[in-house]
């Protein structure tokens, strides 16, 4: 039995799409930890996320462009250029709750080291919403999927403990 185009074509998209928001997360929780070791103030905190997110979305594209013309031989037809664009900066949706957070520090409704811890929740909760959206289709045995989650988590866990070891919290 034979996958159709389609469905192989949306997986892969799936896949790329998660595979984008792992990095962009990562990317947004590094930056949110340093903030937080370095007292910055809303304002900073806010510029500087978006500014570190944005260019790392964009890195990933002319990643992607570049990466397709290496093995193509030819600029993305249109429509995978706009699947290009699609899957790379869907990953911005990650901006949302973090962003949200360091606007109520703006507004001076919460201090900024509250903002950042509850954007640093906020980014692993994502994390660990990615890591189920990945393993829930996976046909493995209940206490494989546990596993595999469990090592995603734990290697979360390491990525995150590195950064703070980096930033000395």
């Amino acid at each position: 039995m034979t996958e159709d185009t389609g469905d192989v074509q949306a997986r892969e998209e799936r896949a790329e799409s998660l595979k984008e928001r792992v990095y962009i997360t990562f990317t947004a929780l590094a930056v949110v930890i340093a903030l937080r070791s370095h007292d910055a103030s809303a304002e900073e905190a806010v510029v500087t996320l978006f500014i570190t997110v944005v260019g790392a979305l964009l890195a990933v594209f002319v990643a992607d462009v570049v990466s397709h013309i290496a093995v193509h031989t030819a600029l993305p037809a249109r429509v995978e250029l706009r699947r290009m664009v699609r899957v790379t900066f869907g990953a911005s949706t990650i901006l949302i709750v973090p962003l949200v957070f360091l606007g109520l520090a703006l507004a001076e409704v919460w201090r900024v080291e509250l903002a950042l811890r509850a954007a640093s929740i906020a980014l692993v909760s994502t994390l660990i919403a990615i890591g189920y959206a990945a393993a829930r289709r996976v046909r493995l045995p209940g206490w494989q999927r546990i596993v595999v989650l469990f090592a995603e988590f734990a290697l979360g866990a390491v990525v995150v403990g590195l950064e703070l070891l980096a930033h000395g919290l």
